[in-house]
């Protein structure tokens, strides 16, 4: 499975989803969208929106979620620790 995580600094739903991922050793690519233009476009574009955390989990978008709702998809999706 191929996890791409849309973040924002400061964003307190980010922080939590990112210290879920370190807690269940879930590998990802983090892609903070306030520094870099061409990351933004990217979530605009596959999500519809601009708020994150916004999960692309092997295409199937998550947005706007939180440690609850990844965690949820992960553990339905079969990912190893959920």
């Amino acid at each position: 499975m191929t996890i791409i995580l849309y973040t924002k600094t400061g964003c307190p739903w980010c922080h939590g989803v990112l210290d879920l991922f370190k807690e269940k050793n879930v590998i990802f690519e983090e892609r903070e969208v306030r520094r870099n233009p061409v990351y933004f476009e990217e979530l605009k574009a596959k999500s519809g929106q601009t708020k994150t955390p916004t999960m692309d989990l092997d295409g199937e978008i998550t947005a706007d979620s939180d440690r609850e709702q990844i965690a949820a998809v992960l553990k339905g999706k079969g990912y190893p620790g959920f």
